[in-house]
């Protein structure tokens, strides 16, 4: 009989850090404890656009983002293009359909509310661990 505890593996996301963009409190709680269940640390959440660019140019590291589309009755659209610049991956949530994302973000996943936030924190951790699969294609090949 062994005396030592079977190992068990950390959460998903230990020790990586995800922005939350959300100016609805209780929704930003619901996402900032689903997020931490899965071990991330929490950059935010973010209520408005310009306290999110601060975030963003404090110099710490962001491995993903969960953004509200409408901060405000403001596009979320900058903090969007800054993050995928850095290559970060992001998710939107809205309570908008997807059209409202154009053509530009097409490609990011919406999380339509109300929404399964463990679900969604679980996509967004497949994502910061597993990449972009789009961005593992070898064209060249």
């Amino acid at each position: 009989m062994s005396e030592f505890a079977p190992l068990r593996e950390p959460p998903l996301l230990t020790g990586r850090r995800v922005l939350i963009v959300e100016d609805e409190y209780f929704l930003a709680d619901d996402m900032r404890s689903a997020l931490r269940a899965l071990g991330a640390d929490i950059a935010g959440p973010a209520g408005d656009i310009d306290d999110a660019l601060r975030i963003l140019q404090d110099g710490g590291v962001i491995d993903g983002a969960v953004l509200d589309v409408n901060i405000r009755k403001q596009m979320i659209y900058p903090v969007a293009r800054e993050l995928q610049a850095r290559g970060v991956p992001i998710v939107f949530t809205s309570g908008y359909d997807k059209i409202v994302l154009g053509t530009e973000f097409a490609d990011v996943p919406l999380w339509e509310k109300p929404f399964d936030h463990r679900a969604m924190a679980q996509g967004l951790a497949g994502m910061i661990l597993h990449g972009d699969p789009m961005k593992q294609i070898d064209p060249q090949a």
